[in-house]
């Protein structure tokens, strides 16, 4: 229960510091925050069977669309936590290291690259966007403070709750 308990802490804790993120770069890079509410869309698609898009902005809003893409993006924060100690387990719980927190944070950028951005109509890695470099370096770069979100949750973990 302790490992299931500290892995929901930790992809959310982490997923907040990629949030906070998100809130800092309008105002030090003019890159406004991700709209989740697009998530919740294609979500709410998929349950009515459509899962690509040519444009998911210019797909029909459904109702409720900005609360669950904000739940599917913690809920696939906490995912990805569970990647990360599954695969490194309580050992990695009772002493964080930075390095398996940044491959998971860096690799979780598969899932935006190669499923939600071009089932979205963005194209493969934003290929479809009107800068995709910049798109994919501020990709890199959230995923990658994903990370050390990780990383720093599991020592405040550790912290709050040693054993």
């Amino acid at each position: 229960m302790t490992h299931l308990f500290f892995t929901l802490c930790i992809g959310i804790g982490a997923t907040m510091v990629m949030d906070l993120w998100g809130l800092l770069r309008r105002p030090l890079f003019g890159v406004p925050p991700a709209n989740y509410g697009m998530v919740g869309r294609w979500v709410a698609h998929m349950a009515r069977g459509r899962f690509r898009h040519d444009a998911i902005a210019q797909a029909a809003p459904v109702p409720g669309e900005q609360p669950l893409g904000w739940a599917v993006h913690y809920l696939t924060g906490i995912g990805f936590a569970a990647v990360l100690t599954g695969i490194w387990g309580p050992a990695w719980l009772q002493q964080p290291t930075l390095g398996p927190a940044l491959i998971v944070g860096i690799g979780t950028l598969a899932a935006p690259f190669l499923l939600m951005q071009p089932c979205m109509g963005l194209g493969v890695a934003a290929s479809r966007t009107p800068h995709p470099g910049a798109a994919r370096l501020q990709s890199l770069i959230t995923h990658a403070i994903f990370g050390l979100g990780l990383y720093a949750a599991a020592w405040a973990m550790r912290l709050f709750y040693p054993e």
